[in-house]
């Protein structure tokens, strides 16, 4: 099993999809990190060498914020915006739909499931 960024990514996938399961790595940058490292991407991670695995655990610490240092800078970027007190802070802090949804229906998966009110029933 390959660990890299301290994710341990799954051995039987091609080498694309597998770097995909580190936080901050989607398709395009799983591809370029295959192009850099001159991986081919129909590889499965269990094929590749030490040699290769360790070349790609470079390039990802070396050009790309991933896992715990991505998810600390997007919650300190939250905390900035709530301290601040501007709007989109105060969506945050309320737990509401921070980029102008519709909330009058809709937006559960924000505001949970909905409760109910006493005598409103007609």
């Amino acid at each position: 099993m390959a660990r890299i960024a301290g994710v341990n990514i799954p051995t039987g996938k091609r080498v694309v999809i597998a770097l995909q399961y580190i936080h901050g790595i989607g398709s395009k940058f799983a591809q370029e990190i295959v192009e850099k490292n001159n991986i081919d991407p129909s590889r499965r991670v269990n094929e590749l060498t030490d040699a290769e695995v360790l070349a790609v655990r470079e390039t990802i610490d070396r050009d790309y914020r991933v896992e715990g240092d991505l998810r600390r800078e997007t919650s300190m970027n939250i905390k900035r915006l709530m301290d601040l007190g501007c709007y989109r802070g105060l969506r945050h802090r309320r737990n509401l739909p921070v980029r102008g949804q519709r909330t009058h229906t809709n937006a559960r998966t924000r505001k949970g499931p909905a409760k109910a009110i006493a005598g409103k029933k007609k």
